[in-house]
């Protein structure tokens, strides 16, 4: 059957964008025209947009002015012109030839970084600090410090394993003293003193063979004595120096004269170096006899250094060069920082799984549940509200919001009243115990290809989990007409099939609402199906909604109605933003309203948290239970995700090999980031979201998932930059906990170990790197918009900031730090190291392998993971270096790849990948009290009409395609909320509202979801109304006839629900007082004591108020005073 779309939109229903605050009204209206969508003027500090978009703008969006990035990508990219790109690379598009430009100066940047990276490691200590340098305290053994060490032409020799009675002598005496005079050094060993005439370079040292007792100096005769090399260097200080006889200092190398100056005991005229030298050993021993500056000041002595220096080398100063300096310094900050980020990680996760979390997944104890705060039906300051509602209600509370037009008696005797199901309003303070330890949740399910299997895996564990079904509610979310590869069915068909629907409601009509898109694509249609999913006695609350596309879109594209992930879960974020602020409503907003509130029982507003999980997702019974306790604990947690595990670990090598890198993604990194409330990325498969929470006074409401600055922001579709795209195009999970982050820092983003789920992971090579590209494109563009959030907790090297820092290193850097990784385990096993410098390395490598292990065993004492982290090790070239190069040159591709491929499809396409195209969105948006009155006047003329036929046709009459026809004529009715008996002619908002009507009295009234509390005895006298409504439920049922008036409420057999303690009767429904209802006023009576909570209300009252105190007593129907606006 082909929807009605609407044909006219007035201008007053249309938002309009205004950066001019209001004017200050004066006078006492009865109601105010409050803000628009923007709401820029509620003194809200806005966050800054990736794409702001000025107002009035309806062409398509060209990026120009000056852009330092782009000028810079085109200078590094100036030898591909455009046409090379268009002709040779096929990038005809100006948007897809800058995004390449953009991913060659990004990969530039990349291997500027791995290159950086390699140099610190490897190359600064060759260049500062050479081999031969000697400048390197790690390469030296001071003379004298240990026994058994003697020198030869200045390096150490053990001497340990010597037979040389005289050699074992010099060793105890001076132990690394120099003995090299006392082998023969003939002129011609010295290649360094080819060519020179002085007489220290030509002259044999040794007078005779007795003075040379050991021989030549040669490899045989250093074996045959027993020496052993060390290839370490002798070390000498200043001191030593300047007690020891003919020694002296040339550039910081110790020589040994004394086989000169024995041969040659008076001067030789004529001999520049000879005088060098002796005016320099003359010299007072506290000048440490340093002759650098005496040779190196005259050229003919600079040319003897170097033959001196090998002919007479004794040992080396034992001290650092600048450069060894600088090269140790570098090597050991970074030993201090790595090493100790790596055991405050081990450590801070060890803490948060032994006793924080714990303590978050245990269950709310009574002192919090009797604590009175501020009621769901509250709207939080900035909200859109009249001027005589003092108290902050939403108009569906019944509180003191303008009275909505009443139906006629006929319309009320078929139940088409108000859409409230409590006539009374929930009082502004209420008591937490009414709402109970089991928050309202909704359960979001995203689904785009997913099969029936997966489909009812995940619905059924989130059915089954030990969670009230009277406070979660199955919100699932069809993006699309698809039909997944290797599918019989489309997923909106499998979708349906798994519901059981709601008879009142009919066949779902398509409503509009405004998508993510641009162009055509920025208006969408969806149709909700409303209903419950059944499953072991379990009945929970569900709707579906299946995204349609337009008219023409359902007629030409492949996948109708088809917008994103990120499109499915702003549906149910403007749902709740719009809810909660009661701002301007799309006819589907209005129509999930209406749905929602008859299934669960409460208005929308009083849902809290949202459970977002995937469809191919299968969550643990206690897990729910875990997450919520974990938001009752701390209000300032806005987000928590749990345990990830893998369902199909054993499937291939692929699965086989990310089942250690999950564990410790979570355990480790993200136990990490809980200690400080940092984590960077809340997973889309299974996390929870706060939607609003309650200031520490608990007097107002805070926003967060539903804020208007954040929603605004995570629905941009206009993107141009290859930054913007991989923020919003892959990786919409991270982009949310970013602005999230960035929007409420002081907040806290946490891990729960004790809820877990189990998720199916790819099992081809090809899925999975296809996967990895979204991941780790994404979280570089998120690390970067996440590094530069200035007030995160710490302080420098000890903040979130600094390790978020470290976090987007160490994710480009990853190619190079495998490759080297490698290169220093060959190193160790072909040269193992020989000081603490060059251990090093290996003391970080082992820190960073074998304290997960470690963690493993004390956390959760599953040995069987060591087995998977050895497959994991074995995998590291996959993770470190194939992917992540992948990943980099692959990042100007948008699609998702073969991660979610659907029936004749061949490549996943990005959603908003294209030109930015803006233009007007033909979606009315009207706030609730409009399209109620709407859907009041449309049940009005119904009931007319139908009145009319009655008197018209005696015989009998029935519903037609759009009107009423006598019993004669042929013709159907499928209960379809598409047909109306009036044309919509008669008020053009019909054909956006659902004909059905909710309140038939053919179907069992609404659920009572709140906790109730049983009503005392008294003597007061009964009002007609409650003795009518008493008469409808009986006496003889256990009904106290002194209760105050009741109303019916359906009693679900198979619900879980241990909490109510309402009488339930014979006939299925539970009676229940109106004195017992949790949305009865608590304001005091007079003469009574006005507790703390009620002051605080007080205190809200007349903040909402604008000073006033108009403070009013309420019955059970509203204000006492006759004359006050209901």
């Amino acid at each position: 059957m082909a929807p009605n779309y609407p044909r006219k939109v007035e201008i007053s229903d249309v938002p309009i964008p205004t950066t001019r605050r209001p004017t200050q009204l004066v006078s006492q209206a009865t109601v105010r025209r409050a803000k628009t969508l923007t709401r820029p003027e509620r003194s809200v500090a806005p966050v800054p947009l990736i794409t702001p978009q000025p107002v009035g703008v309806t062409e398509t969006v060209t990026s120009g002015g000056f852009d330092p990035w782009k000028i810079f990508s085109r200078i590094l990219t100036f030898w591909a012109p455009g046409v090379l790109l268009s002709s040779v690379g096929g990038l005809n598009d100006k948007q897809k030839q800058q995004a390449w430009r953009e991913k060659i100066t990004l990969c530039f940047i990349i291997a500027c970084l791995c290159g950086t990276v390699g140099f610190i490691t490897v190359g600064l200590q060759n260049v500062f600090c050479p081999q031969n340098a000697g400048g390197s305290a790690a390469r030296f053994v001071s003379v004298g410090s240990t026994p058994g060490f003697v020198a030869i032409s200045g390096f150490i020799f053990n001497s340990t394993q010597s037979g040389n009675t005289d050699i074992q002598a010099l060793s105890t005496r001076l132990s690394g003293q120099d003995i090299s005079n006392q082998f023969q050094r003939p002129a011609q060993f010295y290649t360094a003193c080819t060519g020179h005439r002085f007489h220290a370079a030509i002259d044999d040292p040794c007078e005779s063979e007795t003075n040379c007792k050991l021989g030549v100096l040669n490899t045989q005769t250093i074996a045959s004595l027993g020496l052993q090399n060390t290839t370490l260097r002798a070390g000498y200080d200043w001191r030593q120096v300047a007690k020891l006889t003919n020694y002296l200092v040339l550039d910081g190398t110790v020589l040994n004269m004394t086989p000169y100056m024995t041969v040659h005991r008076s001067a030789i005229r004529g001999d520049n170096v000879d005088t060098a030298l002796r005016t320099i050993l003359s010299s007072s021993p506290k000048d440490g006899k340093d002759g650098t500056l005496i040779f190196y000041s005259r050229n003919d002595l600079k040319a003897a250094v170097p033959c001196l220096t090998q002919r007479y080398h004794a040992g080396n100063i034992d001290k650092i060069t600048p450069g060894c300096f600088i090269s140790q310094l570098v090597l050991y900050a970074g030993l201090i920082v790595i090493l100790g980020l790596i055991m405050i990680r081990f450590v801070m996760a060890c803490i948060f799984n032994w006793f924080l979390s714990a303590w978050l997944a245990g269950n709310v104890s009574s002192s919090q549940l009797n604590k009175s705060a501020i009621s769901p039906s509250v709207m939080p300051e900035g909200a859109n509200i009249s001027i005589d509602n003092v108290d902050g209600q939403a108009p569906w509370a019944g509180g003191g919001h303008r009275k909505l037009q009443k139906a006629s008696k006929s319309a009320r005797s078929t139940g088409s009243g108000s859409t409230l199901v409590h006539s009374e309003a929930p009082a502004p303070i209420m008591s937490l115990t009414q709402i109970g330890a089991e928050l309202f949740a909704v359960c979001l399910v995203t689904c785009y290809s997913e099969g029936e299997d997966s489909l009812r895996t995940t619905l059924d564990s989130i059915s089954t989990t030990h969670y009230s079904d009277s406070r979660k509610l199955l919100f699932v979310v069809a993006d699309g007409m698809i039909t997944g590869a290797g599918e019989k069915r489309s997923t909106p068909d499998i979708c349906v099939s798994l519901l059981e629907p709601d008879p009142r409601f009919g066949n779902p009509m398509p409503m509009a609402y405004e998508a993510v898109g641009s162009g055509a694509k920025a208006e969408n249609r969806a149709m909700v199906y409303a209903g419950h999913y059944t499953i072991a006695g379990r009945k929970t609350p569900t709707v579906i909604v299946v995204k349609c596309g337009t008219e023409k879109e359902a007629a030409t594209d492949k996948k109708p109605g088809n917008r994103g992930k990120r499109d499915s879960q702003l549906i149910l974020m403007n749902f709740f933003s719009r809810v909660t602020y009661n701002d301007r409503m799309s006819p589907l907003d209005f129509d999930l309203f209406r749905k929602i509130h008859i299934l669960v029982g409460v208005t929308p507003d009083f849902f809290e948290v949202c459970l977002m999980v995937d469809a191919d997702t299968k969550v643990y019974p206690e897990s729910l239970k875990h997450l919520v306790n974990c938001m009752h604990h701390d209000q300032m947690i806005m987000g928590v995700c749990g345990e990830t595990r893998i369902a199909n670990k054993r499937q291939s090598w692929v699965t086989a090999i990310q089942v250690f890198e999950y564990f410790i993604s979570h355990h480790m990194a993200k136990a990490f980031e809980s200690v400080f409330g940092g984590v960077s990325c809340l997973p889309g498969c299974f996390s929870m979201f706060r939607l609003k929470a309650r200031k520490a006074a608990g007097d107002d409401w805070v926003p967060l998932i539903i804020k208007p600055e954040i929603v605004k922001e995570y629905s941009q579709s206009d993107v141009v930059t290859l930054h913007q795209k991989n923020l919003l195009l892959l990786g919409e999970d991270r982009f949310l906990t970013t602005i999230l982050i960035r929007t409420f820092p002081n907040r806290k983003m946490m891990f729960l170990p004790q809820a877990k789920c189990r998720t199916v992971v790819p099992d081809t090579f090809s899925v999975l790197l296809s996967q990895r590209r979204r991941w780790i494109n994404s979280t570089i563009h998120n690390l970067m918009e996440l590094v530069l959030v200035r007030n995160l907790c710490g302080t420098f090297c000890f903040s979130m900031q600094f390790v978020v820092f470290m976090d987007l290193l160490g994710t480009v850097v990853l190619p190079v730090a495998i490759v080297l990784t490698y290169i220093l385990i060959v190193g160790v096993i072909l040269n193992p190291p020989k000081s603490f410098e060059e251990a090093i390395p290996v003391l970080l490598l082992g820190a960073v392998l074998g304290l997960p292990a470690v963690l493993i065993l004390i956390t959760t004492r599953k040995v069987v993971y060591v087995f998977w982290m050895l497959i994991y090790l074995l995998a590291l070239p996959v993770w470190n270096l194939i992917l992540p190069v992948y990943a980099f040159w692959h990042f100007d591709d948008f699609s998702w790849g073969e991660t979610r491929k659907v029936e004749g499809e061949a490549k996943g396409e990005a959603h908003g990948d294209g030109p930015a195209v803006v233009q007007p969105v033909n979606v009315p948006l009207r706030r609730w009290e409009d399209w109620e009155r709407s859907r009041l006047r449309k049940v009005r003329r119904e009931e007319k009409r139908r009145r009319d036929f009655e008197r018209m046709h005696p015989a009998g009459y029935q519903p037609g395609d759009g009107y009423l026809t006598t019993r004669h004529e042929v013709r159907s009715y499928d209960f379809s909320d598409t047909m109306s008996v009036t044309s919509s002619e008669d008020d053009h908002w019909g054909t956006q509202i659902g004909g059905y009507n909710e309140h038939n009295p053919s179907y069992p009234p609404p659920p009572l979801a709140l906790h109730t509390k049983h009503a005392n005895a008294s003597g007061e006298t009964l009002a007609g109304d409650q003795l009518e409504a008493m008469l409808e439920v009986g006496f003889g049922e256990g009904l106290s006839p002194n209760s105050s008036m009741t109303r019916l409420a359906p009693r679900h057999h198979d619900r879980h629900q241990p909490h109510d303690t309402s009488v339930t009767h014979s006939n299925g429904y539970t009676a229940l007082s109106r004195a017992q209802s949790p949305t009865s006023p608590s304001m005091p009576r007079n003469g009574e004591a006005i507790s703390s909570s009620i002051a605080e209300w007080k205190g809200h009252v007349k903040k909402r108020s604008g000073g006033r105190v108009d403070v009013r007593e309420y019955g059970p129907l509203g204000p006492l005073d006759p004359g006050s606006r209901i």
